[in-house]
């Protein structure tokens, strides 16, 4: 066997195909809902708070995962703390210097990000059982799964809830009621869309569509 066809083998494809649907980190294992609820309102702090978790995820489960056999088990989650800690710092600090009104927007939940169970969940399960290439795949396969859904909850948040998207006008303005005119236009925006309940609410939909598809996910009664 090559060490391509190795390196990208059925199991390690499956590292990466599960957390996006039959293990989905957010739908299935309902880990990480506080940045759902928080930082879904626009779509641009969505796509941000995705990548610094996935650099986060990625790199802190190699870092485990290279160091794992002289980390004590009695420390090893203060081991694992720091680890994101670190990494978390760097991505708050490059927020800071290219980012800054996104960095603004994210506010403490960048910081929070150490504390986020999906990234303490996989370095406990899997960075510290497993070596540095499956660590690595785990690590994005969970992030990705992670950030299309909060990607497709802020798309909908800021869509219905704005109008726009990154800002950008996409429901056309003579839809709208005119104030001169009410049959110029009928829509108005939908306020409780940027509401936090409506980011669980849509959560929840993402949850029932997900599961009324995949068989496998149908609990037996």
């Amino acid at each position: 066997m090559s060490i391509k066809e190795n390196l990208f083998s059925s199991k390690h494809k499956k590292l990466i195909k599960d957390p996006l649907d039959d293990n989905n980190p957010i739908t299935i294992q309902v880990l990480g809902i506080c940045s759902a609820l928080a930082i879904t309102v626009k779509l641009e702090p969505a796509i941000v708070m995705s990548f610094s978790v996935l650099f986060v995820l990625s790199v802190a489960n190699v870092v485990i995962s290279l160091i794992r056999k002289m980390i004590p088990s009695r420390i090893r989650i203060i081991v694992q703390l720091v680890v994101i800690a670190t990494l978390v710092i760097l991505v708050d600090q490059f927020l800071k210097a290219y980012l800054y009104d996104v960095s603004k927007q994210l506010s403490v939940f960048v910081g929070l990000i150490i504390t986020n169970c999906i990234i303490m969940g996989r370095l406990e399960a899997f960075g510290l059982a497993n070596g540095p290439w499956k660590s690595f795949l785990d690590g994005i396969g969970n992030s990705i799964g992670y950030a299309w859904v909060l990607i497709v909850v802020a798309f909908f948040r800021e869509l219905f809830g704005t109008g726009q998207l990154y800002g950008y006008q996409i429901i056309p303005l003579d839809w709208y009621v005119d104030s001169t005119n009410m049959a110029a236009g009928g829509y108005v925006n939908n306020g409780m869309m940027i509401l936090p309940p409506m980011a669980l609410v849509t959560v929840g939909i993402i949850i029932w569509i997900q599961r009324s598809r995949n068989k496998k996910l149908i609990e037996d009664k």
